[in-house]
C-alpha cells in the first residue's frame, strides 16, 4: 500500500466519520474518532453493500459506502449505550 493510498483511506474515513457524526449526533467527534468511525464504517458498508449486490465506484461511491457504514456503526453504538 502506497502512502497516497493510505492518505486517501484516512481522508475518506475522516470525511465519512464526520458526515455520519453530523447526521447521527449533530456534530463530529473529533478528527481521530471521525477517521476511526469512517474506516470501520467502510468495512461495515462494504460488507453490507456486497451482501445486497450493490456496487458503487469511484471516490464518491467509496465515500457513500463508508458513510452508510459509519452511520450504522454510530446507531448501533447509541443503542448499546442506551441499553447499558
Amino acid at each position: 500500500m502506497t502512502l497516497e493510498q493510505v492518505l486517501i483511506i484516512l481522508l475518506i474515513g475522516g470525511v465519512a466519520g464526520w458526515i455520519a457524526g453530523v447526521l447521527v449526533k449533530g456534530r463530529g467527534h473529533g478528527i481521530i474518532v471521525n477517521i476511526v468511525v469512517g474506516i470501520i464504517g467502510a468495512f461495515i458498508g462494504g460488507w453490507l453493500f456486497t451482501q445486497l449486490g450493490i456496487t458503487l465506484g469511484g471516490l464518491i461511491g467509496q465515500l457513500a459506502v463508508a458513510t452508510v457504514g459509519a452511520i450504522i456503526l454510530l446507531l448501533v453504538l447509541r443503542a448499546l449505550k442506551k441499553a447499558a
